[in-house]
């Protein structure tokens, strides 16, 4: 009996060599899964926040998707489907060494109109979003804007002035026309402290989102201790409406070269020449 033991016990041990054996043959920077995590913003609201951790990330980006505010339902890789620029972008800023959350709309708010985004309650969902990432990480949080998402990005920057949970920000495909409520022009962006990377594409032909008016926004941010405007030209192929994300707005066939020049900015932010 005494010997039956020995082996039992040996053969548990060799178990346990060939699974520690395993593990540490997985390699070391292994990305974790993603996870929808829904957050008690409010009172009976549920507000989904899209969460996917990098080993050694340098920041946090949380991505604020244009129209609606939805991110997609989740596709077989685990990452959402929206065909949002930044949505759609997410692997890419992942792979930019990021950590990355894309947050969307609350559900008693299926549509984010103009209006709402700039409202006491969504900036309220926000708030609970960046003070959530901050529980998750140390890292500092860039928060990241595209199209209607922009004035959300902006009021946001502006509200949480005092409260030190945003370190940088990043406006592309912004709404321009002051004709929009809560057109990124039209909010007091001298009250934004932090360092603000501004994108277009210079093809953009949104009525509410035009080029030539993106000067107003950088005439706009004068206490930002670093901004830059970058317009590009690039991609190719713009599809469907002028205002959608497959269209020059959503920078189409140009992402990885959009979300470099995004992320190159974020590690070192430097002014326009």
């Amino acid at each position: 009996m005494y010997v039956s033991e020995q082996n039992a016990i040996r053969a548990l041990c060799r178990k346990l060599l060939l699974i520690a054996a395993a593990l540490l043959s997985l390699p070391a920077c292994a990305a974790p899964e993603g996870e929808l995590l829904q957050l008690a913003s409010r009172p009976n609201v549920s507000l989904p926040l899209f969460w996917r951790p990098q080993p050694g990330a340098t920041a946090t980006l949380l991505l604020l998707p244009g129209g609606g505010g939805g991110i997609g339902p989740r596709k077989d890789d685990g990452w959402p489907g929206g065909r949002n620029f930044l949505i759609r972008s997410g692997q890419l800023f992942a792979q930019q060494g990021f950590n990355i959350a894309m947050l969307s709309h609350p559900s008693d708010v299926p549509d984010l109109s103009y209006a709402f985004r700039t409202s006491a309650t969504h900036l309220r969902d926000l708030h609970a979003a960046l003070v959530q990432l901050k529980a998750l990480s140390d890292r500092p949080i860039w928060v990241v804007g595209t199209s209607r998402g922009s004035i959300s990005a902006t009021a946001l920057a502006i509200a949480e002035r005092d409260t030190h949970l945003i370190d940088g920000l990043v406006l592309t495909s912004s709404v321009t026309s002051v004709k929009k409520s809560g057109a990124v022009p039209g909010q007091d962006l001298s009250q934004i402290r932090i360092p603000v990377l501004v994108m277009h594409h210079e093809y953009d032909a949104c009525p509410v989102c035009q080029p030539q008016d993106v000067p107003l926004i950088m005439a706009g941010l004068k206490h930002a201790p670093v901004k830059k405007f970058l317009l590009v030209n690039g991609g190719s192929n713009p599809a469907g409406s002028v205002c959608e994300a497959e269209h020059w707005h959503g920078y189409i066939n140009m992402e990885a070269e959009a979300v470099t020049l995004i992320a190159s900015w974020i590690r070192q932010p430097a002014a326009s020449p």
